[in-house]
């Protein structure tokens, strides 16, 4: 592939496709990894192959950090849910590598951690939490899961019509 190209589906070389979505429903990753499908070529040219996993199961480099942020979210959303379930049945949660580059009407400056987007034409209202600009502003992993947090409180927040502060006590907005 030549430099400049882009490897986002749905693009022409060099323009960016719609951002793959993950959606979070109800989603906890296993430890184990999915079993091989019909067909899928397990060795190399030379007929070799991997002789044995990379990473072993056990240790925690095993997951990808777009799986651990994933945890993360659904980590923040659970612990919403459990004051404010009723408010939240029937809302999606889903994560996105980046936001698309046209901001909507209503966003002024910088680049958006998160988005709301109202029930329309049968679909359920949506959060959806940006993967990337959120770790590019951690500094370590536990302000990653604050950050996490407070971007999906303020979401919620936007999505009752209330002050993020009454959603969640513990809120911050100092990031």
């Amino acid at each position: 592939m030549a430099w400049g190209t882009s490897r986002r589906p749905g693009g022409a070389a060099g323009t960016p496709g719609p951002a793959p979505s993950r959606s979070l429903v109800g989603t906890r990753h296993a430890g184990a990894a999915p079993a091989p499908t019909v067909g899928v070529r397990r060795r190399d040219r030379r007929g070799r192959g991997l002789r044995g996993p990379l990473m072993p199961s056990s240790l925690p480099a095993y997951r990808t950090r777009a799986e651990r942020f994933d945890d993360l979210v659904l980590d923040a959303v659970e612990s919403l849910e459990r004051r404010w379930s009723r408010q939240l049945d029937g809302t999606e949660f889903a994560v996105e590598d980046v936001p698309p580059s046209q901001p909507a009407p209503w966003e002024v400056g910088g680049v958006p951690l998160g988005r709301y987007f109202p029930s329309d034409a049968g679909q359920p209202d949506r959060i959806v939490v940006y993967r990337r600009p959120i770790e590019i502003r951690a500094v370590d992993r536990d302000d990653l899961a604050d950050l996490v947090h407070d971007v999906v409180v303020e979401q919620v927040a936007h999505l009752m019509g209330r002050a993020p502060q009454d959603i969640d006590p513990d809120f911050r907005d100092d990031h």
